[in-house]
């Protein structure tokens, strides 16, 4: 086993020379738009051509990685010991998808197969109302919209929000005697999740279902709150403390995935993810996509001060991708504080957001293209359709391949007057119109192509972003697997609860002054 103190990961990076280097080889480092540079790693193809580059700044990133420990670091995810430090436990979502796990995934995995092959042969339950929020809810989104856009034979509906609105909507219109409540929640203690699982309940019994709970499943690291909670223990599947929730899609909580669009598919995002597992444990630095994609990142966010990454999937199927990988990114790498509690030196994760292509360019790529502060772009991409209708096809690959090119090369004034005298405009006009037309150009991107889009490819993007964000972590020296600030604010929303329903507040909490004049003006 690979040991190293704990002390160089989470030092100040800004007395690492090494970072020093990084970062001044980044600032000097320019595009090269007639160079390729192409990783493949898992089937998918990621073009980092849209980045800055130089052999200087390739050779400081390698030694930046050797400086913050990286390998030790990896060692200790892939090999599931204690990574998660503030919480003392391992994030080991790598073991859920792998080949020939430990015995106790490997049978909760039998186990949950076995339950939708019942299921099926009996063709039980037409409707699903999967309730879960956060990583027990995006991965599942995401991949019956990916793999069940085109219909389904069951009808899967999903409530997260502790607005009323959400598990009213979910449950309006079905068969309570037909439907399959999906309760997610790694702790069995999230409070949207518990009470729109009670709405559902009582939903059915008001129905006339007879036993409510035969027609409910839970997955959680808390079997024993759900049983008595009232879930059957039968139907109750297990998650682990090592899984973190925004890793959680590789766990049970598939289960609805599963039922919705077949066993086949979680098998397939599993190889694929495990193939990037093995790709990521194994290339080197330099043919290693998830640290060329994490190295390059660092650049935008940290030497050239990006605050934001814009993600732009060009397919429809893959609409939800955006918000699973916010909460990827953005749970992971909103941190401030190193693992010694100490202050982060350096700006960390950046704000992710976007939509899929082709509404994105007519949503803000305005901005992406003109605006003074822009933001790095990963263009996502099937080579293959998947449909059955060419033009449109082309026509997306068209659009895509144009905008980041627009992005990567820009237009000059010259190029811009040129045009405007071409189309007949009047010297002067032109010179004051083609002000307006310049684009900057040398706006950073990555373009990321799957050949289809099938379970395999997209279980090897997921574990791309995954070890992606895992790599800055490490060099930021913060841990990507805990999420405080969220957990704060829980806290607090309990407690207003309480206010709310005429109680005390939680421990003597005195409000400022906004929040106490709303909270006697809702209460009242």
């Amino acid at each position: 086993m690979t040991t190293a103190p704990l002390m160089p990961t989470s030092s100040n990076l800004l007395d690492q020379p090494e970072w020093s280097s990084f970062v001044r080889n980044g600032r000097a480092a320019t595009v090269h738009p007639r160079r390729l540079r192409l990783v493949e790693a898992a089937g998918v193809s990621l073009d980092l051509t849209g980045q800055l580059f130089s052999p200087e700044l390739a050779e400081s990133g390698a030694a930046l990685l050797t400086a913050r420990n990286f390998t030790y670091h990896r060692d200790k995810l892939l090999s599931g010991q204690p990574i998660n430090t503030t919480e003392e436990r391992a994030a080991w979502h790598t073991m859920l998808r792998a080949p020939a796990p430990v015995e106790s995934v490997n049978a909760e995995r039998q186990r949950m197969i076995e339950f939708v092959r019942n299921a099926d042969s009996e063709r039980r339950w037409r409707n699903i109302v999967h309730i879960g929020i956060g990583g027990s809810d995006w991965g599942v989104r995401l991949t019956v919209g990916a793999f069940g856009y085109a219909g389904m034979w069951r009808q899967v509906r999903f409530a997260a929000s502790i607005d009323g609105h959400a598990i009213e909507g979910a449950l309006a219109g079905l068969d309570p005697h037909d439907t399959l409540i999906v309760l997610a929640s790694k702790s069995f203690t999230t409070a949207e999740t518990l009470e729109n699982g009670k709405r559902a309940v009582e939903w059915q019994r008001s129905a006339g279902v007879a036993d409510p709970f035969s027609n409910v499943i839970a997955v959680t690291a808390r079997p024993d709150l759900a049983k008595a909670w009232g879930a059957k223990e039968s139907q109750i599947f297990r998650l682990w403390d090592w899984v973190g929730g925004r890793f959680s899609l590789w766990s049970s909580v598939g289960l609805t995935t599963a039922l919705a669009v077949g066993t086949d598919v979680l098998a397939g995002m599993h190889a694929g993810a495990s193939a990037m597992d093995t790709h990521f444990a194994t290339a080197p630095f330099e043919s290693n996509a998830p640290i060329q994609m994490a190295l390059a990142g660092l650049v935008n966010r940290c030497a050239l001060g990006y605050a934001s990454l814009n993600i732009a999937p060009y397919d429809f199927r893959l609409s939800n991708l955006v918000p699973y990988l916010q909460q990827l990114e953005m749970e992971s790498l909103g941190k401030s504080v190193d693992l010694n509690g100490d202050p982060v030196s350096v700006p960390t994760g950046p704000a992710v957001w976007g939509m899929p292509g082709t509404d994105a360019q007519h949503t803000f790529f305005q901005w992406l293209h003109q605006s003074s502060d822009g933001a790095p772009v990963d263009f996502i991409v099937c080579q293959e359709a998947g449909h059955h209708w060419p033009d449109h096809h082309r026509s997306l690959l068209a659009n895509c391949l144009a905008q980041r090119e627009a992005l990567l090369q820009g237009k000059t004034y010259d190029d811009a007057l040129q045009e405007c005298l071409e189309a007949g405009i009047e010297p002067e006009k032109a010179k004051w119109l083609a002000k307006h037309r310049v684009h900057p150009g040398g706006r950073p991107s990555n373009l990321i192509v799957l050949p289809k889009l099938t379970p395999y490819t997209l279980g090897a993007l997921l574990a791309l972003y995954e070890h992606k964000v895992f790599v800055q972590g490490v060099v930021w020296g913060i841990n990507p697997f805990d999420q405080w600030g969220v957990e704060y604010g829980k806290v607090l929303a309990k407690g207003i609860t309480a206010e709310l329903s005429g109680g005390q507040p939680r421990n003597g909490v005195a409000h400022d002054a906004s929040t106490a004049y709303w909270v006697n003006k809702f209460a009242g």
